[in-house]
Parts: structure tokens; C-alpha cells; sequence
């Protein structure tokens, strides 16, 4: 059953308040009257409203005072001023202090019941943004990336230091998947932002001729096709957070403008000689090695060193393998509400597998091969099978960029040859690709005729 909306109706005139309590039900609302504001005041500290609908002329405390003291306790409540059509000047000077908006007496029922729906729909939808931002909040918290890697937590300790400091650029580094972009939002949501702002730019993604217009936006007549003045990344990002995603693809030429907007703190609109000031955090991320890209002159020395006050680094997950079965399981609690099936886990022999896989596409790789797998199986363990990944060896391991098979090979000492090792090692990889001889000689680079002697 729909709730019903409780509003708080609060006038000294007894009329009054009979008529409009008698509308409000009418309109399927739950009407709650007071005769002043301070009686008003303490029935809003015992129970919520949806809105308040206040007389602005009434003894012991008016509406002004009221409406002052619901803007400071409940900023989020919508405050409705009545007033006699003769101090319009009145409502109008409520409305500039915080009041959704005013009604003259006598009421015309039609429009009260408008400018009520309206009203109601406003609360609604600040509601519906407290609770997505309350989500994202919660999401996107240091907390919830999951770690046991000491390099992990070296660097979530330095980024919830640098998250107070608003005024300061932060870099953050790492390969393609390693959750970058969460980093930066759990950044963003750790400082004292707006939640609702935070701006994501990949400078890869947007043609270079477009990406200053998206950048800082353009005035009506800039270029062919500017018919009419557009807001920036930068002003969408006012009071929150600037991401600059794939930093190292941003053109030369617009790199020059960037460090002039970071060092001034100031921003022109293509087109336009007026300066819009910065009021964002700016993030910049990459994959790429930008130390290398200034020697080679594809990056800016001086921006390089601009964007650099803050690097963070999040290592590949290769490097931080105790993290996977933490991964592994808030993944999974994710797809339980996201598909709406029973998962039981992760078999021991996939998490072996899983443990020795490269991850070449590091997080985000993992997520998507678990949401793979969750899909495949059914009410039953995830098994290597499901994962469908290029190796499933659990005797594979990975150091450094490449990876390496481990093979156990016992031969009595009087047997010990070249030819006798060969000949297990090859009997080995082709137990390991199923006796599939093509696949076993293309795994070791030899010919498919080796096998033959196997």
C-alpha cells in the first residue's frame, strides 16, 4: 500500500486549518496541524514530514522564524508559505531564503493541489538522490576495496590522506583494469565534495578536435556547428571531483592548456576571453609510464610534473594474487542480487586455476570471467570449465610480465639423459592439453611431430 504523504499544517487561524486539512485529505494526504511555530517545531523533532505548509503571519513565532528553523534542522523538507495576497513581498522574500514556494489567501484549491503534487514530487526525488548518493557513498569507500596486499594498503593509506586535501592534483597510475576509476571515486567521496559530482573524462575516448570543447565547454558561433553555448567537464564537476581518465592520450597541444588551467586555476570556454575559475578536484589516471613519455617528447615535461605532486600506484593483480579470493567472493555477492541465483562458491580446483591465471585484464578481467561463470553454472560450484580462461593449469604461476609452467620431473639417476627429460617434459605438456598434440607443440614452440615418439 502507497504511504501517505504527512504534512504538517501550521496557522493561527482555526478556518483555515480546518479547510486546508479537509483538502489535504481529500488529496490522499495525512495532515498533522499546529498552531504556531514553536508547536510546529516540536512535532517536527517527534516525527517525519514529508512537508511543511506555514502561514507566514502568526503570533509567538511567524513563518519567517520557522521557515529559519527548518532550513537549519531539516534542509531537505519542502516549506510552503501561506500569505495574504497583500504581502506578496513577504512570500517573495521566503522564497529567496529557502521556501519551495508560496500560496496567497484566499486558496484557490486547484493551484494548491498543483504546487502540493509538485512538492511532493520535489521531496521524492531528493530523497530518491540521498539514497543513491548514500549507495554510491558506501560503494565507493576505502573500505570496500578489498586488500591483503601490502603495496594495496600502502597506497589506499596515502589516498585517504590526500583526500582531505582538495586543492591538490592527484595521479593515479596502473595498468588497464586495476580499478582506477574506483580509486578515484573512493578519493572523491572520502573529501568534503558534493557526491553528486564527480566527472569522468577518458581523453582517449572523445576525438581530439572536440575534447577542449568537452574539457571547458565553447560559446554560440566558436566553430562550425557551435549554434549555441555549452558548459564543460570542468564547470559539470563544481564543487566535486574531475576525473581526466588515459591522461597520456591527451594531445600536445591541448596538454598546454591543461597546465595553465591547473597553475592559474582558470579556464576560458572556446570562443570566449572570460575566465571561469576552477572550483573541482582534478584526478588525472593513466596505464602508461609518463616519465617515458617525456623523454621520448609525446608528454609535456612541465605538466608531467604538474599532475605528479600526488602519484598513487596501484600494483596489477599479478602482484597482489592473496587478493583474488577476496575479490572472488564480493564479486559473487554482487551477482547473487544482480542475476538472482543461488551461487554456492568457487570450487577449490577453479580457485587454484584462478590463483595461477595471469590476469592480463587484471579486476576488471576477474569480474567479468566470475560473471561469466556465474552464468554458466547452475546451483552448483564454479568449476575451472566455467571460467574459460586461455590457461587452467593450476601449475601455472606468473612472475613478472610472463608466465611460467612448473613441471616436477623424477627420473632414477642411472636413467638421467637430455632425451629422457625431453621426452617426460613432452609427456607431460600433452597430458596437460588433453592430448591434443597441436596445442601441446604450439605450447612448447616445437614442432607437431615431436609428439609423434611420445
Amino acid at each position: 500500500m502507497k504511504k501517505k504523504p504527512v504534512i504538517l499544517i501550521v496557522d493561527d487561524d482555526p478556518l483555515s486549518l480546518t479547510m486546508l486539512e479537509t483538502i489535504l485529505q481529500q488529496e490522499g494526504c495525512y495532515p498533522v496541524t499546529a498552531s504556531n511555530g514553536h508547536e510546529a517545531l516540536q512535532l517536527l523533532d517527534q516525527q517525519p514530514f514529508d512537508l511543511v505548509l506555514s502561514d507566514m503571519v502568526m503570533p509567538v513565532m511567524d513563518g519567517r522564524e520557522l521557515l529559519e528553523q527548518v532550513l537549519k534542522r531539516f534542509p531537505a523538507l519542502p516549506f510552503i508559505a501561506i500569505t495574504a495576497e497583500s504581502s506578496i513581498s513577504g512570500a517573495v522574500e521566503a522564497i529567496r531564503q529557502g521556501a519551495y514556494d508560496y500560496l496567497e489567501k484566499p486558496f484557490n484549491p486547484d493551484l494548491l493541489k498543483i504546487t502540493l503534487q509538485q512538492a511532493l514530487d520535489y521531496q521524492r526525488v531528493v530523497q530518491e538522490n540521498r539514497q543513491i548518493r548514500e549507495l554510491l557513498k558506501e560503494r565507493y569507500t576505502f573500505q570496500s576495496i578489498a586488500t591483503v596486499s601490502p603495496a594495496m594498503k600502502q597506497t589506499l593509506l596515502l589516498a585517504e590522506r590526500v583526500a582531505a586535501a582538495r586543492a591538490t592534483t592527484v595521479a593515479i597510475y596502473g595498468e588497464s583494469g586495476v580499478g582506477k576509476e574506483v580509486l578515484a571515486r573512493a578519493i572523491h567521496f572520502a573529501s568534503d565534495a558534493q557526491p553528486n559530482r564527480f566527472v569522468a573524462v577518458n581523453c582517449a575516448a572523445v576525438p581530439e578536435h572536440l575534447l577542449e570543447s568537452e574539457l571547458f565547454g565553447h560559446v554560440r558561433g566558436a566553430f562550425t556547428g557551435a549554434d549555441r553555448d555549452r558548459e564543460g567537464k570542468f564547470c559539470s564537476a563544481k564543487g566535486g571531483t574531475i576525473l581526466l581518465d588515459e591522461i597520456g592520450d591527451m594531445p600536445l597541444s591541448l596538454q598546454a592548456k591543461l597546465l595553465r588551467v591547473l597553475q592559474e586555476r582558470v579556464y576560458e570556454k572556446i570562443g570566449s576571453n572570460t575566465c571561469c575559475p576552477v572550483e573541482c578536484r582534478v584526478i588525472v589516471a593513466t596505464n602508461r609510464n609518463l616519465a617515458e613519455m617525456v623523454a621520448t617528447g609525446r608528454f609535456r615535461e612541465d605538466l608531467y610534473h604538474r599532475i605528479n605532486i600526488f602519484p598513487l600506484t596501484i600494483p596489477p593483480l599479478r602482484e597482489r594474487r592473496d587478493d583474488i579470493p577476496f575479490l572472488c567472493e564480493r564479486a559473487l555477492g554482487e551477482l547473487r542480487q544482480h542475476l538472482g541465483k543461488l551461487l554456492p562458491g568457487i570450487s577449490q580446483r577453479a580457485m587454484e586455476t584462478m590463483l595461477a591465471y595471469p590476469w592480463p585484464g587484471n579486476v576488471r578481467e576477474l569480474r567479468n570471467c566470475l560473471e561469466r561463470a556465474a552464468i554458466l553454472t547452475d546451483g552448483e560450484l564454479i568449476r575451472p570449465e566455467h571460467l574459460g580462461l586461455a590457461f587452467t593449469s593450476p601449475d601455472q604461476s606468473v612472475a613478472g610480465d610472463g608466465l611460467f609452467v612448473s613441471y616436477t620431473l623424477k627420473l632414477p639417476v642411472g636413467q638421467l639423459s637430455l632425451a629422457a627429460l625431453t621426452d617426460q617434459i613432452l609427456a607431460i605438456t600433452l597430458e596437460r592439453c588433453g592430448g591434443n598434440k597441436s596445442q601441446a607443440a604450439k605450447m612448447l614452440g616445437i614442432a607437431r611431430k615431436n609428439f609423434y615418439r611420445t
